[in-house]
């Protein structure tokens, strides 16, 4: 790994000393190191078997977040683009964690970031959800959209898996036929983060908020904050401060569910059963 290492920072031109290569904490899916050169410290995710655009679309998404000017990212140096089995490594900075309450930053500027928008719903390419594939197209309505590639993606993933059949499946069948009376057909297609879960924002120690491996997508803004409310992670005035920038609609809490179904079912086709139970009251609360 640590030959690996070094060729790969020979792609950004850095052929200083490495001082220092350490295993670090970064998920479920890749190896991540710290990487301390000469020149500067590194985060660089590595990983192999993976598809060709897997770093692609996850630097590029870094990039969208970073042009709109309202929230830090990290720098992205280099990915790389595998063909095959081989390794790839996707390079950025390092940004070091803070211990200050970064709450306000956070609600204000993801706030703003939502302001950023498309006139289309979705996104132009496949990206990754977790480790699952996430299909995407762009499409004139929030309700095609979240219905086809969001909530048909994750039907299809489990139906091949095995964690949908039966009444479940049935039930998810005919809430995407009755999508358009539960959300909204076109709200503001916002800039979304798409995987905003606790562990993919911090602080850094300058004190500003930083989002990390985006999923991205344009579409309903209540669709991120409500994976926001599933499992936590996030600090308890993030949604006041938030809305004092960028109301959410009257509807929320109607819509909320609908929209942590989604995620819930990601976690049902990866992590299995123990997510069924919740995918299971929302279905029967909304379809019967």
């Amino acid at each position: 790994m640590e030959l690996f290492i070094r060729e790969t920072l020979e792609k950004v031109n850095d052929t200083s000393t490495v001082r220092s290569i350490k295993s670090v904490s970064g998920g479920d899916i890749n190896q991540s190191f710290y990487v301390e050169t000469n020149l500067r410290p590194y985060f660089i995710k590595v990983n192999e078997k993976v598809a060709s655009h897997f770093f692609q679309v996850e630097a590029e998404g870094l990039g969208l977040i970073k042009e709109t000017g309202t929230i830090r990212v990290p720098e992205v140096f280099h990915y790389d683009c595998p063909d095959g089995d081989e390794k790839a490594a996707l390079v950025m900075e390092w940004i070091e964690k803070g211990s200050s309450d970064a709450s306000h930053s956070l609600g204000k500027s993801l706030a703003h970031m939502h302001q950023h928008t498309s006139v289309k719903y979705g996104y132009g390419k496949p990206t990754f959800v977790g480790e699952l594939d996430q299909p995407n197209e762009w499409c004139p309505s929030w309700t095609e959209y979240y219905s086809r590639y969001r909530l048909g993606g994750q039907l299809k993933t489990g139906v091949t898996k095995g964690t949908i059949s039966g009444l479940r499946e049935e039930r998810l069948r005919k809430l995407i036929d009755e999508i358009e009376g539960f959300i909204p057909e076109k709200p503001k297609a916002s800039l979304l983060h798409g995987d905003l879960w606790g562990g993919n924002w911090m602080t850094s120690r300058e004190g500003d908020p930083v989002l990390i491996d985006p999923s991205t997508l344009y579409g309903d803004h209540a669709f991120e904050l409500a994976f926001t409310e599933l499992f936590g992670g996030f600090p308890s005035n993030f949604l006041d401060q938030y809305n004092a920038y960028f109301a959410l609609p009257d509807d929320y809490q109607d819509t909320k569910p609908i929209y942590q179904l989604f995620y819930l079912l990601v976690h049902l086709n990866i992590f299995g059963e123990m997510y069924g139970s919740q995918v299971d009251r929302i279905l029967k609360t909304y379809v019967g």
